[in-house]
């Protein structure tokens, strides 16, 4: 499958390690330049592409950058990719680091659908609350009892299987986390936000979620 990822942090540089060990064809971006990803193409067969490019063709695009430059990234950023494309937002709001977006603390949107409404087009939330180094240390067979698993919220049923279908191949259980609306769920400081535990577990913490955001994550 064709992967674009538009970040190279923690969880950017992970997910382009395991995903082009599992085979699949992966471009890579970040906003210093392709020539910033030389020793991560070196490390993994990645092909690192201007921001611009890094969706075309793409099947699954990641964007895994901090909330605050989301509104910085090109017009247009998913042009090209393949029909059908599924979006997957990593992202989560912290105003120390993003400063305070209106858009979430006064509209009351979730994290989620603030980015949509940036990238134009619907995006599956997963991943933003998953130690970057889990990803490469805690893969583990289906039906392994001590098998991680990940919430997943989105709209787009067709997306979201599929993301949920690339998770599994991650060597992950998902849960799915309802609908952008509901994404708060699983949003910083919820019981499920960094939980390493398995299907009943996360939907418990999923459940036990309160919407009332903490004083410490309001702008």
């Amino acid at each position: 499958m064709k992967i674009g990822i538009i970040g190279a942090g923690n969880i950017g540089g992970n997910l382009t390690r395991r995903l082009t060990a599992l085979g699949h064809d992966v471009s890579v971006a970040n906003s210093r330049g392709p020539q910033t990803l030389t020793a991560l193409a070196e490390e993994t067969g990645a092909t690192p592409v201007p921001v611009e490019q890094a969706a075309r063709g793409a099947e699954i695009v990641v964007v895994t950058i901090p909330l605050k430059r989301v509104p910085d990234l090109p017009s247009g950023v998913l042009d090209g990719a393949a029909a059908g494309v599924a979006v997957i937002d990593t992202g989560n709001y912290y105003p120390q680091r993003d400063g305070r977006i209106a858009g979430i603390e006064d509209e009351g949107r979730t994290e989620s659908r603030w980015t949509e409404g940036h990238l134009g087009h619907p995006v599956i939330k997963a991943f933003n609350g998953t130690y970057a180094q889990d990803i490469l240390d805690r893969p583990r067979p289906a039906g392994a009892p001590d098998r991680m698993a990940l919430p997943v919220a989105g709209d787009d049923a067709a997306a979201k299987a599929k993301v949920r279908a690339l998770i599994d191949e991650l060597g992950f259980d998902t849960v799915d986390a309802g609908g952008i609306d509901d994404s708060w769920r699983q949003q910083p400081d919820t019981p499920v936000y960094g939980l390493r535990e398995g299907v009943d577990g996360v939907t418990k913490a999923l459940a036990e979620a309160s919407p009332e955001r903490p004083a410490a994550f309001r702008g």
